[in-house]
């Protein structure tokens, strides 16, 4: 079980390497510009869905973004003690960006 973080845009490289070793039982939490790969409707959204990880997203960064309210069904909205338990739940790390 790991915790994989994202950082930046879906059209960038590191989500595509991120989803090729993101796997059941793992997290991924999206932050920065990588909260746009959580849209509804899109692309990114739907290969993370099929992950199996469970998906999260940093409230701040969405929030930021006004992505908020358009987020992909299934996936989480934390605040930053929401990342501490994350990091605490998961003592795997690895960042992407």
């Amino acid at each position: 079980m790991v915790l994989h973080t994202v950082n930046c845009p879906p059209s960038h490289p590191a989500l595509g390497q991120c989803l090729r070793l993101l796997a059941p039982g793992d997290a991924l939490l999206l932050l920065g510009d990588g909260v746009y790969a959580a849209l509804a409707g899109s692309r990114a959204a739907a290969e993370l869905a099929a992950s199996g990880a469970a998906l999260h997203v940093l409230d701040v960064d969405a929030r930021a973004a006004g992505v908020l309210e358009r987020l992909a069904d299934g996936v989480s909205v934390c605040d930053d003690e929401g990342f501490v338990a994350l990091t605490e739940r998961y003592p795997r790390q690895q960042a992407w960006y």
